[in-house]
């Protein structure tokens, strides 16, 4: 431990009254790199100023110690980050949030998600999530075993779609084991970057957090890090320079179809955490690049919607399938993406 770069200042702060909200450990091929880098590369929609007051208040540990900003982490380290205010799970609140239900009974529901609502509270989303919707809406969910009442599974903030919630213990373990065992079904709408040799394929690949953007998910084609996952799609329109597919989910891990579409060279259009909202197909001349900008805010999220879920029903044993609509939003920029590949056929 550097010395000189370990804070001795512990009057700012009572230990009693912060909580751990993150904790790292530096990858084995880690170079040294300074403590609130490595943590504003971790840790989402953080500011500079947020690490910085951290270590500041001497709430920033690595390998047990308080230490300065200017700590330089190495391969192994141990790195904690403590704020004043509890983690989300200890301060959930029930919050009147229109839920668009689709099917429900006495032991689960189904929600058509809209883009833009987070499912569950986080660093940066304390509120107005999915979950605090859930928590007004109906009693005594059960909760899994992220602390999170009612989840079986998630979709990201900005994909929309479908999901299910279970409303008893016996329907969170039963619908657990299907998503555990890959006998539930989900089939996506994904626009993505690029056209296709093939008409249908299979993506396999493991994926685990990106070693250099811990923001974003990878796939290591070596199974040397994260779990194996598995996209199957098919072609289901093609427009040139992007194509509309289904994808459907044998595994669910976070990000997984995003991350397969890049790791394939089909990154979803308009996905900017992996680089889809630039032009990656066509050449950007004026015309192209200023119609590609108005889809991009026409739909301002990766283009991805789950659009049906199927699994058994937990207490009936029936075979229970939904499907969603597609939004406004995809709907139009694929319409304009049909018109588009239309011209250009024509020309």
């Amino acid at each position: 431990m550097e010395k000189d770069n370990i804070s001795t200042d512990s009057k700012n702060f009572e230990l009693d009254a912060l909580y751990e909200h993150y904790h790292f450990k530096a990858d084995q091929g880690q170079s040294p790199l300074r403590v609130d880098k490595f943590l504003m590369s971790r840790i989402e929609k953080v500011t500079r100023n947020k690490i910085q007051n951290a270590a500041k208040a001497g709430s920033i540990y690595v390998n047990e110690q308080v230490v300065k900003s200017n700590y330089k982490i190495k391969a192994g380290d141990e790195v904690k980050v403590l704020f004043t205010h509890p983690p989300y799970e200890n301060i959930l609140k029930p919050e009147p949030i229109d839920l668009d239900v689709v099917y429900e009974d006495d032991t689960l529901v189904v929600l058509n998600k809209p883009a833009g609502l987070v499912v569950h509270p986080g660093h940066g989303n304390y509120s107005g999530t999915l979950l605090n919707g859930l928590l007004h809406h109906f009693d005594q969910l059960p909760t899994n075993n992220n602390n999170r009442p009612g989840l079986v599974h998630r979709i990201d903030k900005d994909t929309s779609g479908l999901l299910v919630v279970a409303k008893t213990e016996a329907s969170m373990t039963h619908l657990a084991k299907q998503f555990f065992e890959k006998t539930s079904e989900r089939k996506y709408l994904a626009l993505v970057w690029g056209d296709f040799d093939e008409d249908q394929g299979t993506v396999q690949g493991a994926i685990g957090r990106n070693q250099k953007n811990r923001l974003q998910m990878t796939v290591f084609e070596d199974n040397s890090h994260g779990k194996d996952a598995t996209t199957h799609f098919k072609v289901l329109e093609r427009f040139g320079y992007v194509t509309l597919l289904e994808c459907q989910l044998e595994t669910g891990r976070t990000h997984q179809i995003r991350a397969h579409m890049k790791f394939t060279g089909h990154t979803l259009f308009n996905d900017g955490r992996y680089g889809g909202d630039k032009i990656l197909k066509g050449t950007s001349f004026t015309k192209y690049k200023q119609f590609v900008e108005n889809c991009f805010s026409l739909l301002p999220r990766q283009a991805l919607h789950a659009k049906t879920l199927g699994f058994i029903h937990p207490e009936t044993e029936e075979k229970m399938e939904f499907d969603s609509p597609m939004p406004k939003d995809f709907e139009i920029v694929l319409e304009k993406w049909r018109q588009y590949a239309q011209h250009k056929k024509l020309q």
